[in-house]
C-alpha cells in the first residue's frame, strides 16, 4: 500500500498505521461499504451507455478502485467506471466491437502515464477559482439530473421512500455519527420494501450482477498498425477526459480536506489503473466525483483504505450477497445522491451578498462553466471553456492598466514618454496611437521603467513606434528596461517585420 495509507503513528514503543486507530478504521470501513453500494447501479448504468454487459462496468469499478488505492495520489478519492469515459468509448465499441474497446482502455492508460510523466498535471494551476466553483455547481446539477429518470414513470411509493431517505440522512447524524447516515438509510428503506412487499424499482432491475471475479486476458484484436490507428484517437480522448475529471476532483478534495496531493502521481496512477482494468476486461474509468463526495464529505473518509474497501465491498456484494443487494430499492440510492447534490453545491456562490461583491467577470466565468457542463454533460468541456473565458477577461482587465504620459522639456528639444503597466498582445496594440509623431521634437525618449515587456507583440509595437518617428527624421531612445524585458527586446527588435 502507499505511504499515506500506511502512514505510521507511534503507539508506545512501536509503530502502527494511523488508519488502524479504531475510530478512523470504523469510518473508513463504513464509508467504503456505502460507496461500494452506491457504485453498483452507477457502474451498471455506465455499462449501458458504453453498450457492454453490466459485468464489464462492475469489473471496472472494482479494479479501478483497488488499483488506484495503491498507486494513486489523492487519498479517499474514488475512481471507477464513469459516464464521461463511457461516452467517449461507446462509438468504438458500437462500430468495431468489444475487443477494440478493451484495447482502447489499455492504450488510454498508457497515454495517461505519458501525459502524467510529461507534467500535464501542472496545467491545473491555470484553472481559476471561478471555474472550480462553476465545476462544483455543475457537478451537483448533473448528479441531480441523473436521478430524475429514476423518479419518472415509477410507482407512487418511490416518492415517499426518497423523502424518507432524505429525512433519515438529515436527522440521523443528530443521534450518532458513528454509522454513516447513508448506510442507515439504505438498510432501513430496503428492510421496509422487502418486509412490506412494496413493488418499486430495485438494483436488480438495472442488470445481472457478476457471480465471479474478472479473469485477465489480452484484447481480442489483431495487433496491427491499422488497429492502433483505429483506437488511438479514442484512447487519447479517453485519457484527456479521464485526467481532466480526476485532477479536478483531486483539487476539489484537496480544498475540502485542507490537504495537498500529488497531481502527477494521480495522473500516472489513473493510467496504471486503466491498464490493469483493460487486461481484466473492464471498460476503464476515472475519478467519480459523486461517489468521492459520498466518501469524503458525507461519510468523512480520509485515507485510501476507504477507496480500496469500496472496490472490495462492491465485488463481495455482487458475488456473495448478489440476491440481497438486488433487492435494494433504487429510491434509497437516489436519496443518497440527492443529498450529495445539496452537500456539493456551493450555495454561498449564488448568495445575493456574494454576487454583489464579486467582480462581474468572476460570476460570468462561473455561469459559463455551469452552462457548458450542463449542456454537454461533459465536465472537461466546461472546465476548458471556463478557463479560456477567464483568461480572456483577465487579459482585457490587465490591458486597461497600461498607460502612457508625456513630458516635454522646457526648451522644447526633447519629449519623454513614460509607459506604465504590463505590455503584451492585448495592451500593446493601442500603444502606437499614444504618440504625437508629427508635432514631437527631434529627440524622443520612451521610458519603460514602470512597464514590462512580455511578448513579441509588444516588441513589434515598439519597433513600429520607432519606425514612425525615424520616417520623420526623429531619433528615439528606449530606456528603463528591466533585465527580462531588455533581453526579449534585444533578441527580437528589428527581426519581426516581414523578411526581417
Amino acid at each position: 500500500m502507499s505511504s499515506s495509507l500506511l502512514s505510521p503513528a507511534r503507539r508506545g514503543s512501536g509503530f502502527r498505521p494511523s488508519w488502524l486507530a479504531p475510530k478512523v478504521l470504523r469510518t473508513e470501513v463504513l464509508a467504503g461499504l456505502v460507496v461500494g453500494l452506491a457504485l453498483i447501479p452507477e457502474a451498471i448504468s455506465f455499462s449501458i451507455i458504453a453498450g457492454v454487459d453490466p459485468a464489464v462496468g462492475l469489473f471496472a469499478a472494482f479494479t479501478m478502485a483497488v488499483v488506484i488505492s495503491v498507486v494513486g495520489g489523492r487519498p479517499a478519492m474514488i475512481s471507477a467506471a464513469t459516464g464521461a469515459v463511457a461516452l467517449v468509448i461507446a462509438p468504438l465499441n458500437r462500430e468495431h466491437g468489444f475487443g477494440y474497446l478493451i484495447a482502447c482502455v489499455i492504450l488510454g492508460g498508457v497515454f495517461q502515464i505519458v501525459l502524467g510523466a510529461l507534467g500535464v498535471a501542472k496545467l491545473m494551476r491555470f484553472v481559476p477559482r471561478s471555474v472550480m466553483v462553476g465545476f462544483v455547481n455543475a457537478l451537483a446539477i448533473l448528479i441531480f439530473l441523473g436521478q430524475v429518470p429514476e423518479m419518472s414513470d415509477v410507482p407512487w411509493a418511490v416518492y415517499p421512500l426518497v423523502v424518507g431517505g432524505l429525512v433519515l440522512m438529515v436527522f440521523f447524524p443528530r443521534i450518532t455519527k458513528a454509522v454513516p447516515a447513508p448506510l442507515v438509510s439504505i438498510v432501513i428503506l430496503t428492510a421496509i420494501t422487502v418486509a412490506a412487499g412494496i413493488a418499486v424499482p430495485t438494483v436488480g432491475d438495472k442488470g445481472e450482477l457478476p457471480s465471479s471475479l474478472p479473469v485477465p486476458g489480452l484484447p481480442d484484436v489483431p495487433f496491427t498498425l491499422d488497429t492502433l490507428t483505429t483506437i488511438a484517437p479514442y484512447a487519447l480522448a479517453m485519457a484527456l477526459v479521464g485526467l481532466m475529471e480526476s485532477l479536478m476532483t483531486a483539487k476539489l478534495v484537496d480544498e475540502i480536506t485542507d490537504t495537498h496531493s500529488s497531481k502527477t502521481r494521480e495522473s500516472i496512477g489513473q493510467g496504471i489503473a486503466n491498464i490493469v482494468t483493460g487486461f481484466l476486461g473492464g471498460m476503464g474509468g476515472c475519478a467519480m466525483i459523486g461517489q468521492t463526495m459520498i466518501n469524503v464529505k458525507v461519510s468523512g473518509a480520509r485515507t485510501r483504505l476507504s477507496t480500496f474497501l469500496a472496490g472490495v465491498f462492491l465485488m463481495v456484494l455482487c458475488i456473495v450477497f448478489g440476491p440481497l443487494v438486488s433487492q435494494i430499492p433504487m429510491a434509497a440510492l437516489v436519496a443518497v445522491m440527492v443529498m450529495v447534490c445539496f452537500a456539493t453545491f456551493d450555495w454561498h456562490s449564488i448568495a445575493p451578498g456574494t454576487l454583489r461583491r464579486l467582480p462581474w467577470g468572476e460570476t460570468t466565468v462561473m455561469v459559463i462553466t455551469v452552462i457548458c457542463v450542463v449542456a454537454t454533460s461533459n465536465l472537461a468541456i466546461g472546465v476548458v471553456v471556463g478557463s479560456i473565458t477567464a483568461m480572456v477577461i483577465f487579459a482585457r482587465r490587465v490591458a486597461r492598466l497600461a498607460d502612457v504620459t508625456s513630458v516635454t522639456d522646457p526648451d522644447g528639444g526633447r519629449v519623454v514618454y513614460s509607459v506604465f503597466g504590463e505590455l503584451f498582445f492585448a495592451s500593446s496594440n493601442d500603444l502606437v496611437g499614444r504618440f504625437d509623431y508629427t508635432c514631437d521634437p527631434e529627440e524622443v525618449v520612451i521610458d519603460l521603467t514602470a512597464a514590462r515587456i512580455w511578448d513579441a507583440s509588444s516588441v513589434a509595437t515598439l519597433d513600429a513606434v520607432t519606425t514612425k518617428y525615424e520616417q520623420r527624421g526623429k531619433r528615439v531612445e528606449i530606456v528603463g528596461l528591466d533585465e527580462p524585458s531588455a533581453d526579449l527586446h534585444g533578441a527580437l527588435s528589428g527581426r519581426l517585420a516581414a523578411g526581417g
